[in-house]
């Protein structure tokens, strides 16, 4: 098909701005250039790539595959390049996540993992969406709390690590927060903070006809923790959500009447950095049921 790597580039900048402008900015080169690299791009695979009207912009499903594959193309030669400038420095493992890594464990599994292995750094990195992250190879794996569905999912591998508790997040002025636990029922009535990045936690949760007043959508777990110290919302999350974002006013409490969620560790099925197939084992053996029952004790121990 001849395609080239400058074809991949431009749909890769297209799909990231959304916009011919902002790709043109993004790439160093004029607007028509870029119009021109994506038509052939296009003439060359036979099929269309991006929507375009007088006002919007948007990548087609075969341009959003596409547009992911590309950006892991262009990572692995951005990162065999630099490989091969650096010598034997190994490029670090970089792991994704979106809301609390894995709570208690996170530091323990990573120090661990640095005493066993010197030679293969690891970064840890909190994004907005990992999943899409991992596809695009913006990152090698990551630990997530729901995993993706349908064509999302083609091309991964996950591995459940440990079940963890769900606690309920109120005000400390709230007269919930006198309670030694909560349960799903209680917050019926009740506005419920919700964050796309944490995907856990939906008005689905609750029974059909008994679900929660209202839902307030926010961005990130800043504003929700904000929006529920000020007693705008209450919040359901998974118990790391208690151990990596303490937050002044905030009470975190056992939440009863609803399963636990099941934390997964997420890679390409075929990896791209050396160390994922290690430091995915090296997770299983760290987080055994040992880890699942502390999760446990410290989810049922008074809040902090």
């Amino acid at each position: 098909m001849n395609v080239e790597l400058r074809h991949l580039r431009t749909l890769a900048a297209i799909g990231d701005e959304g916009t011919i402008t902002g790709a043109a900015a993004v790439l160093h080169i004029s607007q028509p250039a870029v119009s021109r690299t994506l038509d052939q791009l296009e003439q060359r695979l036979g099929t269309r790539l991006v929507e375009r009207t007088t006002r919007s912009l948007s990548l087609t499903p075969a341009g959003r595959r596409l547009w992911e594959h590309a950006h892991r193309i262009l990572t692995q030669l951005d990162d065999a390049l630099a490989e091969a400038a650096a010598g034997p420095e190994p490029r670090p493992l970089r792991i994704g996540f979106a809301w609390a890594a894995l709570g208690a464990h996170t530091v323990a599994l990573l120090r661990d993992w640095r005493r066993d292995h010197p030679d293969a750094p690891v970064q840890v990195h909190r994004l907005p969406d990992p999943v899409a992250a991992l596809r695009r190879g913006d990152i090698d794996a990551a630990f997530v709390r729901a995993l993706p569905e349908g064509d999302e999912a083609g091309g991964l591998s996950a591995l459940a690590l440990y079940s963890e508790p769900r606690v309920a997040a109120v005000c400390e002025d709230d007269p919930l927060a006198a309670r030694g636990t909560v349960a799903l029922a209680d917050l019926v009535g009740r506005t419920v903070a919700h964050c796309a990045t944490a995907a856990t936690t939906s008005t689905a949760l609750w029974p059909e006809d008994h679900r929660p007043e209202a839902t307030l959508e926010v961005a990130n777990v800043d504003e929700w923790l904000t929006a529920i110290a000020t007693g705008e919302a209450v919040g359901v999350t998974a118990e790391a959500t208690r151990h990596s974002h303490p937050f002044p006013g905030v009470r975190f409490l056992p939440l009863t009447g609803i399963g636990p969620v099941t934390v997964h560790f997420l890679a390409p099925a075929v990896p791209v950095h050396p160390a994922t197939a290690a430091f995915r084992r090296h997770a299983r053996r760290a987080l055994s049921p040992a880890a699942a029952v502390a999760a446990d004790s410290s989810a049922s121990a008074a809040p902090a």
